[in-house]
């Protein structure tokens, strides 16, 4: 996780981490002065003096990074998300911020280990991230934590995504845009699965299929909120 509380999460949030001018839709100083402000350690004296223009949702607002974090531990879901990272491809960050608004335990960046943030909006910071030096390494992984490697592409063999039965308890691989999944990540998939299609493009942007297939996962095995009567 990267380090840092206060205003100066929120200024780095407000400025989207490496993208500026990116609208945030944040709530001012907490009404009244401290006198008036929570009696809660999860809340921060700096974000309620000052404001929150952090990315996000309601309920973590004035929230210090730590409490987001832990509160976010106390209800992950059991699917990890894991990525090739051969060419610095930058819908990455996209994958891991989709990963953080599902919930996913972790994300596995295989490979190198610098990756292009920009997509990920800040979210890194409430989402737990992990690095393998290659597929052998990550195989290796998952094999001692029992997790079965459940790859995403469109190849000879890949089970549609609408007819597969997904583990609660997996990994999702993701390949790099443009190459796909590596031969190694192949072999080292229980499963792959692909994304139906039925216009003419051969494929999807690899975060948008990333987002479809954490969603897929999300219909299977998580409770979703009762939609209002």
């Amino acid at each position: 996780m990267i380090d840092g509380t206060g205003a100066a999460d929120a200024a780095a949030d407000a400025a989207g981490a490496d993208a500026p001018n990116t609208p945030t839709h944040g709530v001012g100083p907490w009404a009244g002065g401290p006198e008036q402000w929570p009696d809660d350690p999860r809340y921060d004296p700096e974000l309620l003096a000052a404001g929150d223009s952090r990315n996000v949702v309601d309920k973590y607002r004035y929230w210090r990074m730590e409490a987001i974090v832990a509160d976010l531990d106390a209800q992950r879901h059991p699917f990890h998300v894991a990525i090739e990272n051969w060419q610095h491809d930058m819908n990455i960050g996209s994958i891991v911020r989709s990963a953080n608004a599902f919930a996913a335990d972790t994300v596995h960046i295989i490979g190198r280990r610098r990756w292009n943030k920009r997509g990920a909006m800040v979210t890194d910071r409430y989402q737990h991230l992990a690095h393998h030096d290659d597929v052998a390494a990550f195989a290796d992984w998952a094999r001692r934590q029992q997790l079965p490697v459940i790859a995403v592409d469109n190849i000879d063999g890949a089970v549609p995504i609408e007819a597969f039965a997904w583990p609660e308890r997996c990994v999702l691989l993701f390949g790099q845009e443009g190459p796909g999944l590596s031969p190694e990540a192949q072999a080292a998939a229980e499963a792959v699965v692909e994304i139906t299609q039925f216009g003419s493009t051969r494929s999807l942007n690899a975060s948008a299929a990333a987002a479809i297939a954490m969603h897929s996962w999300v219909l299977s095995h998580a409770d979703l909120p009762r939609p209002p009567r």
